[in-house]
């Protein structure tokens, strides 16, 4: 095997600050040390074995654009989570769009305010 399992994922966004609040304030990560990358913006969470980096593109960078609405079919990663009532509860009092399906399904999509869609899946809920 070759991959043997997910480092890291990373997000390229607009606005670092407006990103920190949704990453850190929404979805609860906590940041860990980055390396010094000659003045690039960013910042690094730990998400259980997994890294979240954020890297604030210049303005004149074209990256593509996130889907026009939320769906589970766009590229996505997944998050983990431990109860899909609280999780589900905690985003609509932030006032995150939230795609949902039922807990005992598990999963939500949500999008960051760059438009990237997250999903949010209890992964025990299927089980």
């Amino acid at each position: 095997m070759i991959v043997g399992a997910v480092d890291h994922i990373s997000f390229s966004v607009s606005d670092l600050e407006r990103s920190r609040r949704f990453y850190e304030g929404v979805l609860g990560l906590g940041t860990i040390p980055r390396p010094d990358f000659g003045g690039l913006p960013g910042v690094w969470y730990g998400a259980g074995n997994c890294q979240v980096h954020l890297i604030q593109r210049p303005p004149d960078a074209d990256l593509g654009t996130p889907p026009p609405a939320l769906s589970p079919l766009a590229n996505h990663q997944a998050f983990a989570i431990d109860d899909y009532e609280k999780t589900l509860a905690h985003l609509r009092q932030h006032g995150v769009e939230v795609l949902e399906t039922t807990p005992e399904n598990g999963q939500m999509w949500v999008r960051d305010p760059d438009g990237h869609v997250i999903e949010l899946i209890d992964p025990g809920a299927r089980s």
